[in-house]
């Protein structure tokens, strides 16, 4: 071969490698609930936009969707079966392989890997309880479970330390958040002294999150009828416990509180904006995170899809993705400086769209 040809086609190849692992692959999927499906969308990380990608089948009606940390693995709560499912997500187009199918409990609400990806903690609606299943190297889940813990009515909600040392578990029946201590080498959870802390009657908290400075934490409260059905801020001391210091609303004044609930709350990555979802107002509700006090104020609230049960906020906290699921569609939007929404691109997503979930995948 000559030396000239040699060269570019040398040249040709270290291109086409640099931009293999230049490349992130982005994807946004979304749980169907009658359909028992998943579908999987391309999702471009500097416009935003989605491209629909595969529709995967489920053996049961999809619910909540839970990522590993390194986007290798979706975790999806069978809520019609009581059943838990591993799936292996290609890191290049996305699709979905079925790993395993295995035995929770009755109406799992929520799931979400612990920060070492070695343990898969879900809270149950029905059966007010959290069970802990190990997580092998490969994705599988075990068929049986580590811990199954009794907690209260309705648990709904689950979040984990930074450093993986404590858990704290929404309820909107009890109204209430547990808190227990974390075994990470174990997988086994221990509840603090006291076990929980209430949150003001009537509010009802659906889903909990931490700050990532681990000082504050934050609850969408469910129930309408109140000035408070929107977030609550707590502090959380040196042992892992929690104190309600704040409550505010996600809706306008001249709205009823009574045709509204709330549902997924989620921070940006940097924890500075803390999102609240309404379901009855339909639409999404943005918060400012003071980075002293752990206080909230709120800076906006965007018009989004119907009936937004989730939303999805992606690694970079550049782009939020709501799912409508009256309207079987997703809209995204790119978040600003100051934590509003700004509308780019929608796409149809099919009934019933019942959660979201953005996964980043790595090499």
């Amino acid at each position: 071969m000559p030396k000239l040809l040699l060269l570019r086609t040398i040249c040709v190849l270290l291109l086409c490698a640099v931009g293999a692992v230049a490349r992130a692959d982005s994807f946004v999927f979304v749980s169907l609930l009658q359909k028992r499906q998943i579908v999987t969308f391309q999702r471009n990380s500097e416009t935003g936009e989605l491209k629909p990608q595969a529709t995967t089948d489920c053996p049961a009606e999809p619910a909540f969707l839970a990522a590993a940390d390194d986007g290798r693995t979706l975790f999806v709560s069978l809520r019609s079966s009581g059943q838990l499912a591993a799936f292996h997500i290609d890191p290049t187009h996305g699709q979905l392989s079925l790993i395993n199918v295995v035995e929770g409990g009755e109406d799992p609400a929520f799931l979400i890997p612990d920060r070492s990806g070695r343990f898969l903690l879900t809270a149950y609606y029905v059966s007010n309880k959290v069970t802990v299943h190990g997580i092998a190297a490969d994705g599988r889940l075990s068929e049986a479970p580590i811990q199954s813990i009794a907690t209260a009515d309705n648990a709904h909600g689950i979040a984990i330390d930074s450093e993986n040392r404590s858990v704290y578990v929404s309820h909107t029946g009890a109204n209430r958040v547990d808190q227990f201590r974390f075994e990470p080498d174990r997988g086994r959870l221990t509840p603090l002294d006291p076990p929980f802390v209430s949150a003001k009657p009537g509010q009802n908290p659906r889903h909990v999150v931490l700050h990532p400075s681990n000082r504050w934490a934050y609850c969408s409260n469910e129930a309408g009828g109140s000035d408070q059905d929107g977030a609550s801020m707590f502090s959380r001391d040196e042992e892992m416990q929690l104190t309600l210091r704040q409550s505010v609303s996600s809706l306008p004044e001249d709205f009823d509180t009574k045709q509204n609930s709330t549902s997924r709350c989620l921070m940006t990555p940097n924890g500075k904006l803390l999102y609240v979802a309404n379901r009855g107002h339909n639409s999404i509700a943005g918060f400012s995170i003071d980075q002293a006090s752990g206080q909230l104020s709120r800076v906006s609230v965007t018009p989004t899809e119907a009936v937004p049960r989730s939303f999805a906020i992606t690694r970079d906290g550049r782009h939020l993705y709501a799912a409508g699921e009256a309207s079987g569609h997703v809209t995204a939007y790119r978040i600003t400086g100051r934590g509003e929404l700004e509308s780019i691109h929608r796409v149809e997503s099919g009934p019933v769209s019942w959660a979201i979930v953005a996964v980043e995948t790595r090499p």
